[in-house]
């Protein structure tokens, strides 16, 4: 059966865009409801991930098929599409920058329903080519300016206490110094980041280390610094290697893969502070749209102009 193909222009690119009828969803949502998510959200995603390496997750046959991450441009990218390498312990990787709202939607066109991003932009560095840890170059590494605590819940943690547990997590970046901005992962956790001064990697990494020893420290009943999934039953993961330099988390506003499309979504902490049932705080493309109409983004405080040092490991 022939391809069916939609002509579109985007700030000047033309695009092609391929059987708009596609359901990717399992509720139902096809790729054009896709697309225009993307390209409605772009005014406040592009922010948080311009200048930075893009990881997607592909669902090319929709969120119920076989699923695959993808680092490298595609065969067939437009020229125009921005791309810049970075050597990696295995090679080089040929990374798509997604700088604009043209370059988003023809991401989503690909079915890329999840965007991720590491704690660094290429900017924050300097020009030139960088190096991922373990790579055989004297390339740069880059600097880091984000930092993220990945709260991930494991069995029988529901909402209340993931709720509870950014609260105390965004309260010691707080109290030292940072602005922390909670958002969900579109999946059952949550994730609290901060802006910060272009930092060493490694040193922000062991930042995030102690603050998740501190939290078990807090409250042993609800978190765990350990990977063993033997210990995370009942207690949330304080996952601080999110914040090593290969690694990437899920941007906000991001898609994520599911039965349904929820969103990776900014929050205010007064609604961490009223969840009360199990199932709070889930979001959809639309709930988001809407959101973004009302409050503008709320993950606004990880783009400071001088956001503060790192503080100190202990």
């Amino acid at each position: 059966m022939a391809r069916s193909e939609t002509l579109t222009e985007i700030d000047g690119r033309r695009l092609a865009l391929s059987n708009l009828a596609k359901e990717l969803y399992p509720s139902g949502q096809t790729k054009a409801e896709v697309i225009s998510y993307y390209l409605h959200i772009a005014p406040v995603l592009l922010p948080h991930i311009a200048d930075r390496p893009l990881t997607r997750l592909r669902a090319p046959d929709g969120a119920a098929g076989p699923t695959f991450y993808e680092k490298n441009a595609p065969a067939g990218t437009p020229d125009w599409v921005r791309v810049r390498p970075v050597q990696a312990s295995d090679g080089p990787i040929d990374y798509v920058v997604a700088d604009d709202a043209a370059t988003v939607v023809w991401l989503a066109n690909l079915a890329a329903l999840e965007l991720h991003v590491p704690q660094w932009r290429f900017a924050s560095t300097g020009p030139g080519r960088l190096r991922l840890p373990e790579s055989a170059t004297d390339a740069p590494l880059p600097l880091h300016d984000r930092l993220v605590i990945d709260l991930d819940p494991g069995e029988g943690i529901t909402m209340i206490e993931s709720a509870r547990a950014a609260l105390l997590a965004g309260g010691l970046l707080a109290r030292d110094g940072l602005v922390p901005v909670c958002r969900t992962s579109g999946g059952k956790g949550l994730q609290v980041a901060a802006a910060i001064a272009p930092a060493d990697g490694t040193a922000s990494r062991d930042y995030v280390r102690g603050l998740a020893a501190e939290l078990v420290r807090t409250a042993p009943d609800l978190f765990v610094d350990q990977m063993a999934r033997s210990a995370r039953a009942g207690r949330i993961f304080v996952d601080y290697n999110q914040n090593q330099t290969f690694r990437n988390t899920v941007a906000p506003y991001s898609l994520r893969i599911g039965d349904r499309p929820r969103v990776a979504t900014p929050l205010t902490w007064d609604e961490l502070g009223a969840v009360q049932t199990p199932d709070a705080l889930r979001f959809g493309p639309d709930e988001v749209l809407a959101r973004v109409a009302e409050h503008g983004d709320l993950a606004g405080d990880l783009l400071l102009d001088d956001p503060p040092p790192l503080p100190a490991s202990d």
